[in-house]
Protein backbone atom coordinates (compact mmCIF):
# COMPACT_ATOMS: atom_id res chain seq x y z
CA UNK A 1 0.00 0.00 0.00
CA UNK A 2 2.98 2.28 1.01
CA UNK A 3 4.66 1.52 -2.68
CA UNK A 4 1.37 2.48 -4.60
CA UNK A 5 1.13 5.71 -2.06
CA UNK A 6 4.78 6.39 -3.34
CA UNK A 7 4.05 5.44 -6.93
CA UNK A 8 0.84 8.22 -7.17
CA UNK A 9 2.57 10.67 -5.58
CA UNK A 10 5.36 10.61 -7.88
CA UNK A 11 2.91 10.90 -10.66
CA UNK A 12 1.15 13.46 -9.90
CA UNK A 13 4.68 15.45 -9.67
CA UNK A 14 5.65 15.01 -12.34
CA UNK A 15 2.08 15.58 -14.12
CA UNK A 16 0.22 17.88 -11.45
CA UNK A 17 -3.44 18.38 -11.80
CA UNK A 18 -4.54 21.10 -14.54
CA UNK A 19 -5.14 23.46 -11.62
CA UNK A 20 -1.48 23.49 -10.26
CA UNK A 21 -0.07 23.46 -13.82
CA UNK A 22 1.80 26.55 -14.71
CA UNK A 23 -0.10 28.04 -18.05
CA UNK A 24 0.30 31.36 -19.57
CA UNK A 25 -2.44 34.04 -20.93
CA UNK A 26 -1.46 36.13 -24.11
CA UNK A 27 -3.31 39.35 -25.04
CA UNK A 28 -2.79 40.54 -28.37
CA UNK A 29 -4.44 43.29 -29.62
CA UNK A 30 -4.05 46.59 -31.55
CA UNK A 31 -2.58 49.48 -29.50
CA UNK A 32 -5.05 51.12 -27.14
CA UNK A 33 -6.97 48.25 -27.35
CA UNK A 34 -6.81 47.80 -23.58
CA UNK A 35 -4.56 44.60 -23.31
CA UNK A 36 -2.68 46.12 -20.21
CA UNK A 37 -6.26 47.03 -18.73
CA UNK A 38 -7.50 43.89 -18.57
CA UNK A 39 -3.89 41.89 -17.65
CA UNK A 40 -3.59 44.07 -14.75
CA UNK A 41 -6.58 43.50 -13.40
CA UNK A 42 -6.23 39.91 -14.01
CA UNK A 43 -3.33 39.47 -12.57
CA UNK A 44 -5.10 41.31 -9.06
CA UNK A 45 -8.07 38.68 -9.33
CA UNK A 46 -5.55 35.36 -9.83
CA UNK A 47 -3.17 37.16 -6.83
CA UNK A 48 -6.29 37.15 -4.91
CA UNK A 49 -8.03 33.68 -5.61
CA UNK A 50 -4.71 31.58 -6.65
CA UNK A 51 -1.62 30.21 -4.56
CA UNK A 52 0.43 30.01 -8.02
CA UNK A 53 2.90 32.75 -8.49
CA UNK A 54 1.60 35.40 -11.45
CA UNK A 55 4.27 37.11 -13.76
CA UNK A 56 2.78 39.95 -15.56
CA UNK A 57 4.64 40.48 -18.87
CA UNK A 58 3.53 44.07 -20.43
CA UNK A 59 5.45 44.44 -23.98
CA UNK A 60 6.05 47.88 -23.91
CA UNK A 61 8.35 47.04 -20.43
CA UNK A 62 10.17 44.17 -21.72
CA UNK A 63 10.93 46.01 -24.83
CA UNK A 64 12.22 48.90 -22.60
CA UNK A 65 14.20 46.24 -20.38
CA UNK A 66 15.35 43.65 -22.34
CA UNK A 67 14.57 45.07 -26.14
CA UNK A 68 15.88 48.57 -26.00
CA UNK A 69 18.23 47.53 -29.06
CA UNK A 70 15.43 46.67 -31.48
CA UNK A 71 13.59 48.68 -33.63
CA UNK A 72 10.41 48.08 -35.01
CA UNK A 73 10.85 46.12 -38.19
CA UNK A 74 8.98 42.70 -38.93
CA UNK A 75 12.24 40.53 -37.71
CA UNK A 76 12.47 42.88 -35.08
CA UNK A 77 8.85 42.70 -33.59
CA UNK A 78 9.06 39.07 -33.88
CA UNK A 79 11.72 39.04 -31.90
CA UNK A 80 10.75 41.06 -29.26
CA UNK A 81 7.78 38.63 -28.74
CA UNK A 82 9.62 35.54 -28.95
CA UNK A 83 11.62 37.23 -25.88
CA UNK A 84 8.16 37.61 -24.44
CA UNK A 85 7.22 33.93 -25.07
CA UNK A 86 10.49 32.71 -23.85
CA UNK A 87 10.39 34.37 -20.62
CA UNK A 88 6.38 33.32 -19.93
CA UNK A 89 7.58 29.88 -21.02
CA UNK A 90 10.18 29.23 -18.18
CA UNK A 91 7.27 31.03 -15.70
CA UNK A 92 5.01 28.01 -16.93
CA UNK A 93 7.48 25.35 -17.12
CA UNK A 94 7.74 25.96 -12.96
CA UNK A 95 4.27 26.08 -12.26
CA UNK A 96 3.46 29.66 -12.54
CA UNK A 97 1.18 31.99 -14.12
CA UNK A 98 2.49 34.03 -17.27
CA UNK A 99 0.27 36.76 -17.67
CA UNK A 100 1.49 38.35 -21.15
CA UNK A 101 0.18 41.67 -22.83
CA UNK A 102 1.19 42.26 -26.41
CA UNK A 103 0.59 44.24 -29.82
CA UNK A 104 2.35 40.91 -31.16
CA UNK A 105 0.76 41.57 -34.86
CA UNK A 106 1.95 38.67 -37.04
CA UNK A 107 0.49 35.84 -36.68
CA UNK A 108 4.14 33.75 -37.06
CA UNK A 109 5.35 35.09 -34.13
CA UNK A 110 2.17 34.11 -31.83
CA UNK A 111 2.43 30.82 -33.29
CA UNK A 112 5.85 30.76 -32.31
CA UNK A 113 4.93 31.36 -28.61
CA UNK A 114 1.91 28.85 -28.68
CA UNK A 115 4.36 26.00 -29.90
CA UNK A 116 7.00 27.04 -27.32
CA UNK A 117 4.81 27.20 -24.31
CA UNK A 118 2.17 24.50 -25.37
CA UNK A 119 4.43 21.44 -24.46
CA UNK A 120 4.84 22.80 -20.70
CA UNK A 121 1.62 23.77 -19.45
CA UNK A 122 -2.08 25.71 -21.43
CA UNK A 123 -1.45 28.40 -23.59
CA UNK A 124 -4.47 30.66 -23.95
CA UNK A 125 -4.30 33.65 -26.26
CA UNK A 126 -6.81 36.41 -26.08
CA UNK A 127 -7.68 38.85 -29.00
CA UNK A 128 -8.44 42.05 -27.94
CA UNK A 129 -10.62 42.88 -30.67
CA UNK A 130 -11.28 46.97 -29.94
CA UNK A 131 -12.26 48.48 -33.33
CA UNK A 132 -9.26 50.65 -34.65
CA UNK A 133 -11.64 53.74 -34.70
CA UNK A 134 -12.51 52.90 -30.52
CA UNK A 135 -8.58 52.84 -29.84
CA UNK A 136 -7.64 55.87 -31.44
CA UNK A 137 -9.85 57.85 -29.53
CA UNK A 138 -8.24 56.55 -26.23
CA UNK A 139 -4.92 57.67 -27.53
CA UNK A 140 -3.64 59.98 -25.35
CA UNK A 141 0.30 59.88 -26.72
CA UNK A 142 -1.48 61.15 -29.87
CA UNK A 143 0.67 57.81 -31.72
CA UNK A 144 -2.17 57.06 -34.11
CA UNK A 145 -2.24 61.01 -35.16
CA UNK A 146 1.13 60.93 -35.94
CA UNK A 147 1.10 57.70 -37.65
CA UNK A 148 -1.55 59.10 -39.58
CA UNK A 149 -0.06 62.44 -40.66
CA UNK A 150 2.93 60.17 -41.42
CA UNK A 151 5.28 61.31 -38.94
CA UNK A 152 5.74 57.74 -37.70
CA UNK A 153 6.63 54.98 -39.86
CA UNK A 154 5.72 51.11 -39.25
CA UNK A 155 2.62 52.14 -37.37
CA UNK A 156 0.48 48.70 -36.75
CA UNK A 157 -3.01 48.96 -37.47
CA UNK A 158 -2.01 52.35 -40.15
CA UNK A 159 0.70 51.64 -42.43
CA UNK A 160 1.94 48.43 -40.60
CA UNK A 161 -0.36 45.13 -40.70
CA UNK A 162 -2.18 43.81 -37.75
CA UNK A 163 -2.64 39.76 -38.76
CA UNK A 164 -6.04 39.59 -36.32
CA UNK A 165 -5.81 35.82 -34.72
CA UNK A 166 -7.67 32.81 -36.45
CA UNK A 167 -8.70 30.78 -33.32
CA UNK A 168 -7.81 32.39 -30.08
CA UNK A 169 -9.51 30.74 -27.20
CA UNK A 170 -10.98 33.86 -26.50
CA UNK A 171 -12.22 37.83 -28.05
CA UNK A 172 -12.69 40.49 -26.31
CA UNK A 173 -14.39 43.95 -27.58
CA UNK A 174 -13.52 46.29 -24.99
CA UNK A 175 -15.69 49.13 -26.28
CA UNK A 176 -18.21 49.69 -23.53
CA UNK A 177 -16.76 46.95 -21.39
CA UNK A 178 -15.67 47.26 -18.31
CA UNK A 179 -12.14 45.64 -17.53
CA UNK A 180 -13.91 43.63 -14.53
CA UNK A 181 -16.11 42.43 -17.01
CA UNK A 182 -13.52 41.21 -19.35
CA UNK A 183 -11.89 39.36 -16.49
CA UNK A 184 -15.10 37.74 -15.67
CA UNK A 185 -14.73 36.61 -19.14
CA UNK A 186 -11.62 35.42 -18.71
CA UNK A 187 -12.12 33.93 -15.53
CA UNK A 188 -15.31 31.44 -16.60
CA UNK A 189 -13.04 30.71 -19.68
CA UNK A 190 -10.05 29.55 -17.54
CA UNK A 191 -12.52 27.79 -15.33
CA UNK A 192 -13.93 25.93 -18.76
CA UNK A 193 -10.61 24.70 -19.64
CA UNK A 194 -9.91 23.91 -15.84
CA UNK A 195 -6.99 25.78 -14.93
CA UNK A 196 -8.79 27.62 -12.28
CA UNK A 197 -11.65 26.62 -9.95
Amino acid sequence: MGSDSAVIAGFHEAHPLRQRQGFTIFFTGLSGSGKSTIANALVIKLRESDTRQVTFLDGDIVRQKLSNELGFSKEHRDLNVLRIGCLASEITRNGGIAICAAIAPYADARRSVRELIAPLGCFVEVYVATPIEICEGRDQKGLYAKARAGLIKGFTGIDDPYEVPINPELNIDTTGLAPNLAVRQILTTLEKLGLIR
